[in-house]
């Protein structure tokens, strides 16, 4: 059976291809990307909320860095199982302030080790977590223009009349 045409039929076209670009970042590859992205949630927000209430006083920058890492795999993580274009736009745009912290912070940590006495989540380019950090980041620009290429934008809905 073919959809009516007109506005009601564009409508629904495209609240299906909203959905559809929605489940695409939360299957096949988006599911894993979504998942490492929970694990490093927990994982470094459980790791600085340790350091920052037990010796924050050893090392500021490091613990609150590694703070600022947990917030952004949070928004990402979120964005991603959020799906839409907005929540892409979002995560895009985390994704590459994430890239941008792990190659500013993995330099500096490079440049200048006694600036950091005690290593953050994205010290030496994410080094003590196997360069997760540094390919994440990448994996996931990838992952959003690649899903946004199967799918194209994300129209959006039509508004009530």
């Amino acid at each position: 059976m073919r959809e009516a045409a007109g506005p009601a039929g564009a409508a629904g076209q495209r609240e299906r291809g909203a959905e559809a670009a929605r489940r695409s970042l939360r299957e096949g590859p988006g599911r894993l990307l979504v998942t490492l992205y929970g694990v490093f949630t927990v994982g470094a927000a459980s790791r600085s909320a340790y350091q920052l209430s037990t010796k924050f006083h050893e090392a500021p920058l490091a613990y609150l860095l590694s703070a600022l890492a947990a917030l952004v795999y949070a928004f990402i993580t979120l964005s991603l199982v959020r799906g839409g274009r907005t929540a892409r736009r979002v995560a895009m745009v985390c994704c590459a302030a994430e890239l941008t912290g792990v190659l500013t912070v993995g330099t500096w940590t490079l440049l200048d080790p006694s600036a950091f006495p005690d290593a953050t989540v994205w010290s030496d380019y994410g080094l003590g977590y196997v360069f997760f950090p540094v390919v994440l980041p990448v994996t996931g620009l990838l992952w959003l223009r690649r899903s946004r290429m199967e799918h194209g934008p994300a129209a959006p809905a039509a508004s009530p009349r």
